[in-house]
């Protein structure tokens, strides 16, 4: 990742950056890993969701490897700018976060699941940083689809809340908002941790296990 991009405030509609009409860049179409596609539309039965938890490499493989998901990508989220680049979204200029699509199939994991191994693998409570990495982008976030997965998230984000208290750690910071259009990375992103086994992945968690009581739903 590229380090020294440090913006810790969103830029509002003015400041942002101007974007354009469509992708500067080809999306590949096949998963590395899973050799399933990446983007939609997806399979009839598969569901998305939409995580930020840090750097997107270590976060996308977090989810390609659990029973049940079908495909994962990564790209920016919820931000102002449209069609950003990658050396855009580090500028802070666009409001994006650095996020992960996860198409799931619910009959075999639960949307719960994965926000356990969401707030699990990485530190919910630090603001627009994960460790080292600093900046609007490496916020933690959460972006729902609809009122079932908001109403989910609220409640295991309410869940962990406690369960850090009881630890003496801080109050979670993680953005709970409707997903936006998510704009995705590119090609040499997608699955860059398969590529690069040895790559760079900033992700730490609190030490504190998520632990819901749910698997499949």
């Amino acid at each position: 990742m590229i380090f020294g991009r440090k913006n810790t405030s969103l830029p509002d509609g003015e400041s942002a950056l101007a974007g354009r009409e469509s992708s500067p860049f080809a999306v590949p179409e096949r998963h590395a890993v899973l050799d399933s596609q990446i983007q939609p539309p997806f399979p009839d039965g598969i569901e998305t969701a939409y995580f930020a938890l840090g750097c997107f490499w270590g976060a996308e493989r977090l989810f390609w490897g659990l029973d049940g998901v079908y495909s994962t990508a990564v790209g920016y989220q919820n931000g102002i700018t449209p069609n950003p680049t990658y050396e855009e979204v580090c500028s802070g200029q666009t409001g994006h976060a650095e996020a992960v699509l996860v198409a799931f199939d619910p009959d075999l994991i639960s949307y719960e699941r994965l926000l356990q191994v969401f707030f699990t693998e990485h530190d919910p409570t630090q603001g627009m940083r994960q460790g080292n990495d600093i900046g609007t982008q490496y916020r933690s976030g959460i972006y729902y689809t609809d009122e079932e997965q908001r109403q989910t998230a609220e409640r295991v984000l309410t869940a962990y809340q406690a369960a850090l208290a009881e630890r003496g750690l801080g109050e979670i910071t993680t953005e709970v908002a409707p997903a936006k259009p998510f704009y995705f990375a590119e090609e040499h992103h997608q699955q860059y941790l398969h590529k690069v086994p040895n790559g760079y992945c900033g992700l730490a968690g609190t030490g504190v296990a998520c632990q819901t009581g749910a698997g499949l739903e």
